[in-house]
């Protein structure tokens, strides 16, 4: 038997040897990934020290659950998004709300309300606002009983459940449309935010020459039977970094407009008797081509269902 290998022996041996049928589009996709690598190393010349510190980094990055924040900043979320909206330009399907990343800070399970929603409780500093609209398909007839999960940063630019300084499911709620499809709910105006300093993500960036923040955004889940579950985000205008965010996940689109109102009748129930700022928003839901479409799962949820 021949154990003595040259590069190209070596990577054939890599990406064709097996004892069994395995799942071909896992062997090409690895083929590919490991070609590329091999490619990559021999190129680069890249040394054993620089291997094992890029592995170590790995390692590192995956510990601290910041794998969600490489993927964004890295652009291959935003490009998930790119190739849907192509298929879909393809398949013929009507536009509805564009898609937006949903980032790594999705949480199940956020305390549900009809209609309206606060998410905030009182301790968060800052705007009060209040975000309302109707949820529609793309004929625009309201979408009774549709679901809108809704999660934004606090004023640190921390999310619940993984900043254990908040209370469970600060700054998140889940919201059941009216018989009109219509929603509304309370928070204060979120800031933009950086990556976490002295971190994996920082450390990569910092070697890149880049930044790591994002733009104020509020992020959202929708879906309502026989449509498509939508994955999105909006952002707040006039933020520095709008047109400039590290995540890519910026669409025009979904830049929305602040309307300053006073004191008015109509939101006692949200608490709200004196100004604040109002947010008018419609969501548009796709058809759904399969069952599958019409699942209300985060993307974590949904790889593994």
């Amino acid at each position: 038997m021949k154990n003595e290998f040259n590069r190209s022996e070596l990577l054939r041996r890599v990406t064709e040897a097996r004892v069994k049928e395995g799942n071909e589009r896992t062997r090409a996709i690895t083929k590919r990934i490991v070609t590329d690598l091999f490619r990559t190393i021999e190129d680069f010349d890249v040394k054993p020290e620089e291997f094992w510190a890029a592995m170590q980094w790995l390692s590192r990055l995956g510990a601290s659950g910041q794998v969600g924040l490489i993927t964004a900043g890295l652009g291959f979320d935003r490009l998930l998004d790119i190739l849907e909206d192509e298929a879909d330009a393809r398949a013929g399907l009507a536009a509805g709300t564009p898609r937006a990343i949903e980032g790594p800070l999705y949480v199940p399970g956020a305390p549900q309300s009809t209609y309206e929603a606060r998410l905030d409780n009182g301790s968060m500093p800052g705007k009060v606002y209040v975000m309302e609209g109707t949820i529609r398909d793309t004929c625009g007839k309201p979408l009774p009983g549709a679901i809108i999960d809704v999660w934004h940063a606090n004023e640190k630019g921390a999310y619940s459940h993984f900043d254990p300084s908040q209370a469970a499911f600060n700054l998140r709620r889940r919201i059941v449309a009216d018989d009109q499809g219509r929603y509304r709910f309370r928070s204060v105006l979120p800031p933009g935010y950086a990556i976490p300093p002295a971190s994996p993500t920082s450390e990569l960036f910092d070697l890149l020459g880049r930044h790591g923040n994002r733009p104020a955004h509020i992020h959202f889940l929708v879906s309502a039977g026989g449509k498509r579950t939508l994955t999105t985000q909006v952002n707040i205008p006039g933020d520095t970094f709008i047109d400039d965010d590290f995540a890519f996940a910026t669409r025009d689109g979904l830049v929305v407009t602040m309307e300053d109102v006073p004191a008015q009748g109509g939101y006692e129930s949200l608490g709200i008797d004196t100004p604040f700022t109002r947010i008018r928003f419609d969501f548009v839901l796709q058809p759904a081509v399969g069952e599958r479409d019409t699942l209300h799962m985060g993307r974590y949820e949904r790889a593994v269902s």
